[in-house]
């Protein structure tokens, strides 16, 4: 996939709101799926999910600035800082930062939820 600063035209480009009208919906009926399927999850099975989708969503922003982090040390890093059992990794600068970002922001979002 090509980010939209990649693009040639950038910052001027183009789209067409037939695909983004259809990519919203398709990410709309993911969520409902996930979240519907998330809520009949031990709490083991829902942790984990937990962490897999924050330290995806992590190395993917991270991807983006240019950064490629170790998805084992944000993962164990997440783990730490929502009290679950973890390896004893070192964790890096950069994972422990991303992943205190991810924290604050699902603490905010179940604030809000």
């Amino acid at each position: 996939m090509t980010w939209n600063w990649q693009q040639s035209d950038w910052p001027r480009f183009t789209w067409s709101r037939d695909r983004l009208v259809a990519a919203e919906q398709e990410f709309l009926l993911g969520s409902g799926v996930f979240l519907g399927a998330i809520k009949h999850l031990g709490d083991n099975d829902r942790n984990q999910l937990t962490v897999e989708a924050m330290s995806t969503e992590a190395l993917t922003t991270s991807e983006i600035e240019g950064e490629i982090l170790d998805r084992a040390s944000v993962q164990s890093s997440i783990q730490q800082q929502l009290g679950l059992a973890a390896d004893k990794r070192k964790v890096g600068a950069a994972e422990q930062g991303i992943s205190e970002m991810m924290i604050d922001l699902y603490k905010s979002c179940s604030a809000h939820g």
